[in-house]
């Protein structure tokens, strides 16, 4: 996924998610989520439709179940932490290849599990 460690990353959960979202095992994302996780995940594919995947750990499930596992990864553009929250501005690409640009806010639980998440998606606007 990224080119930073997780270490140093300034949105450590959120590059770490994505890291295993873009693994050989996106399911391990579940370990990862509190008891009362919520999401929305909007995903646009630049033809004037868009697919919001929302809910709790069913409809995160879900998002898991459709998405083409190993086919696109997620690279970080700039990040940043503050207090539990995360923001992470990245790039979505497909064989290397620029897809689309989304931006990703979570907040973490006193616990380290992710209880929020929200994602934008659109191939329609490109930040690099």
């Amino acid at each position: 996924m990224t080119d930073t460690s997780t270490d140093a990353a300034p949105a450590p959960f959120l590059t770490a998610w994505f890291d295993i979202l873009d693994s050989d095992e996106p399911t391990r994302i579940l370990d990862l989520i509190s008891d009362d996780f919520t999401l929305s995940i909007l995903f646009s594919t630049g033809d004037g439709n868009a697919t919001d995947f929302a809910g709790d750990r069913a409809a995160l499930v879900g998002y898991l179940e459709q998405r083409e596992k190993g086919t696109r990864t997620h690279h970080l553009l700039s990040a940043t932490t503050l207090g539990q929250d995360e923001l992470f501005l990245g790039e979505v690409r497909r064989g290397g290849v620029p897809e689309a640009s989304f931006v990703a806010a979570g907040r973490v639980d006193d616990h380290g599990r992710l209880q929020r998440l929200l994602i934008g998606r659109s191939s329609e606007i490109c930040f690099t």
